[in-house]
């Protein structure tokens, strides 16, 4: 028998104001060729202070995370995520490298081995090319929400929302230096990973935890850590997590998507003490909204998961806008969220910006890597 789910009466309060932190990965870049460089070791180590301890390894040599603190408003988000950017830039630039909010590996990345820790060969070992294709970066938000409980509930009922997160946050277009017909070609590479895709639906959080050993059993991941799906419980903070959309280009725009996700976490968290169930969708159609929202951005249609049939993508903005907008004013965050969405509604998502640019250039990929390493520490 499965566990019973959790009920409004079940779950601890949670403040009303709920923190934020961002982590964003970010390219190394050849200035001249717009290959990908080899250096983040080099990076790290030209970085200091503060910037150096919020920043992390990944699994290649040619990408560098940078990790904001617990921050309270969206203030205090923006200040450190243009410092972290900054900071990053200028050691890239002191080896030689340019630093590129990018979604996914624009021109050829040749250099493809993974870290010296045991944990990446292992990864390597047992996932074999897959786990050597070109970088992709992504942009993960982290909304306080300590009960693991809620945290799990919060998850189940964000899956209609998340393919219009990721249509927002669409930046990745290229690939081996041509247009690949997708706004985010990160989302494609990923599919090919086990425990990547849309969150699954669970009914608690043993019923999470039962999910993700038998996975860590049956080899598809190596540990808990292991667990990319779109929105989770984080496994290293006290948050939900949502893993769903490509860096941004700008730091305005890490900032509308971490309003507009910490909005919508705080709203779910209120269904979920209202005792409103989840909505219950084929993972196979949820599944094909993302890959709708990984295609057309919001250029084009998404999959409105409420009702299973396309409908414009700024359609869906707006209805997610309206439906979270009592917690973006609670959080103080209404005015700013809806300025920066009207200046994305007429400038587009950094796959569109992108587009614009190789359309203008007659093609020219450095024109656009370019344009995106001015815009990535644009204050």
């Amino acid at each position: 028998m499965r566990p019973r789910p959790a009920t409004a009466t079940s779950t601890p309060a949670t403040p009303t104001t709920l923190t934020l932190g961002v982590e964003e990965e970010f390219l190394l870049l050849d200035p001249v060729t717009g290959e990908s460089m080899p250096v983040a070791d080099r990076v790290r180590d030209a970085l200091s202070g503060t910037a150096r301890e919020q920043s992390r390894q990944e699994f290649r040599h040619s990408m560098v995370e940078m990790v904001t603190p617990v921050s309270p408003d969206l203030a205090a988000l923006r200040d450190h995520l243009v410092a972290l950017r900054r900071a990053a830039a200028r050691a890239a630039d002191a080896v030689g490298a340019r630093l590129v909010a990018v979604g996914a590996t624009p021109v050829c990345e040749a250099h493809r081995t993974v870290p010296d820790e045991q944990r990446y060969h292992d990864m390597s070992r047992r996932f074999g090319p897959v786990a050597h294709d070109p970088a992709v970066c992504g942009c993960h938000v982290h909304i306080g929400v300590p009960d693991r409980e809620l945290a799990v509930q919060v998850c189940n009922h964000l899956r209609p929302w998340l393919p219009v997160v990721q249509a927002l946050t669409t930046n990745s277009p290229l690939h081996d230096g041509r247009d690949t017909g997708h706004a985010s070609w990160r989302s494609m590479q990923l599919e090919r990973w086990p425990s990547i895709g849309p969150t699954p639906h669970f009914d608690s959080v043993a019923d999470y935890d039962a999910t993700v050993d038998a996975l860590i059993t049956a080899g598809i991941m190596l540990d808990a850590a292991m667990v990319y799906w779109y929105a989770r419980p984080s496994a290293t903070y006290p948050t939900v997590e949502v893993r769903v959309g490509d860096v941004c280009p700008t730091v305005d725009d890490t900032v509308l998507v971490a309003g507009l996700v910490r909005a919508v976490v705080a709203t779910m968290i209120d269904e979920v003490r209202a005792g409103t169930p989840a909505p219950r969708m084929r993972d196979c159609l949820v599944a094909a909204a993302h890959w709708r929202a990984a295609h057309d951005g919001l250029d084009g249609e998404l999959v409105d998961l409420r009702t299973g049939r396309p409908r414009p993508a700024w359609d869906l903005v707006d209805d997610l806008i309206v439906t979270v907008a009592p917690a973006l004013r609670r959080h103080g965050d209404l005015d700013l969220v809806l300025r920066e969405v009207d200046r994305m509604r007429r400038t587009g998502t950094g796959a569109t910006r992108q587009r614009r640019i190789l359309a203008d250039t007659g093609g020219d990929v450095r024109a656009v890597l370019e344009h995106l390493a001015a815009q990535t520490v644009a204050a």
